[in-house]
């Protein structure tokens, strides 16, 4: 009798182990990210970091892997592949061309992918909505309120005739952001002239057109093919007298007037947390919610400031009703340079 009370515990106790989950204290991450610029660079950086801090914090270890393909589709193919051979616990794909490409690559798997940096999640066929994305895919947004910029235009330039818009066709980004820039510029009764560029040497050749066409004004949303050219088309338009609003802080640091959008470490820092949910908490990405951002935070560039003849504390007077917040940067290569 004893000998069998001893076998039956040893059984019941083989089953209770085989039902309870055991949890893992080394998860495999691999990010992606799709192009080498000031604030994509930030998320990840912020990504990293924030997880290395989550997971002293939950005693795991976030293993990760991490790539740029460069806005080379074949190379962001391999990276993913390389990702999955290496069986990645779950994947990020920061901006939407990367993010896009998880998705197909892990449909039917249970590997999780979060995104960052997707301007328009349901627009791009990502989530079903905000609210409940409704596969193996969640992340966070940097949706841009369009109509706030074109509001900061008109408030540092109330006569504006004439907005040109910069962008890259081919960047889903730029798609419902232009569209809405198109709407509101119409509904105000201002003319708006599109010039586009799909290389550095095109956005520069794009960059001549606007000039050429007197606009008052160039707004940029959060693309990302403008934000690399940014470097080498911030002097033709300051040497203009036309100021380049763009869609985040990022142009700004790179000699754009102004960048309006969402804080792209927090952002990161954000996009991190999901992560620990859904690896160390068991959060299903189908049923986790979008995180999205107050877009209220405008940075100006107070070289360009100056540079264009204008007063930066009128300028922050006059868009302070406008914004949460007005921040002042200086023009750098990337955000490391001005925090040294």
């Amino acid at each position: 009798m004893k000998k069998r009370m001893m076998v039956l515990t040893a059984t019941l106790m083989t089953a209770m182990m085989a039902a309870t989950p055991v949890m893992a204290d080394d998860f495999k991450i691999g990010i992606c990210n799709y192009v080498d610029d000031a604030s994509l660079n930030q998320i990840v950086d912020n990504i990293q970091s924030h997880l290395e801090e989550l997971g002293e914090e939950k005693g795991v270890t976030f293993d990760v892997s991490y790539d740029n393909c460069n806005a080379d589709a074949s190379v962001m193919e391999q990276i993913i592949s390389d990702f999955q051979a290496d069986g990645v616990d779950l994947m990020v794909g920061v901006a939407t061309p990367v993010a896009m490409r998880m998705q197909s690559a892990t449909e039917g798997t249970d590997t999780p992918v979060v995104f960052s940096a997707v301007s328009d999640p349901v627009g791009s066929g990502l989530v079903d909505s905000l609210e409940a994305p409704g596969s193996n895919i969640t992340g966070t947004s940097d949706y841009l309120d369009t109509s706030s910029v074109m509001k900061l235009i008109q408030a540092q330039i109330p006569d504006v005739k004439k907005i040109g818009l910069l962008y890259d066709v081919g960047q889903d980004s730029s798609t419902t952001a232009i569209q809405e820039a198109k709407d509101y510029l119409d509904e105000q009764g201002i003319e708006y002239v599109e010039h586009t560029g799909t290389t550095t040497d095109e956005v520069q050749l794009a960059a001549d057109a606007m000039i050429a066409d007197g606009v008052d004004a160039v707004f940029t949303p959060t693309d990302n093919t403008i934000m690399t050219a940014e470097l080498s088309i911030y002097e033709k338009f300051i040497k203009a007298g036309i100021p380049h609003y763009t869609g985040a802080d990022s142009f700004a640091l790179n000699g754009a007037f102004v960048g309006y959008g969402v804080d792209y470490a927090n952002l990161g820092q954000k996009t991190a947390d999901m992560i620990a949910d859904i690896l160390v908490d068991g959060a299903d990405p189908a049923s986790t919610p979008v995180e999205t951002f107050d877009n209220g935070t405008a940075t100006v560039n107070t070289e360009t400031c100056e540079a264009l003849n204008l007063d930066f504390e009128t300028i922050k007077k006059d868009f302070e009703p406008l914004c949460t917040q007005v921040n002042e940067i200086t023009t750098a290569e990337s955000f490391d340079d001005i925090e040294k």
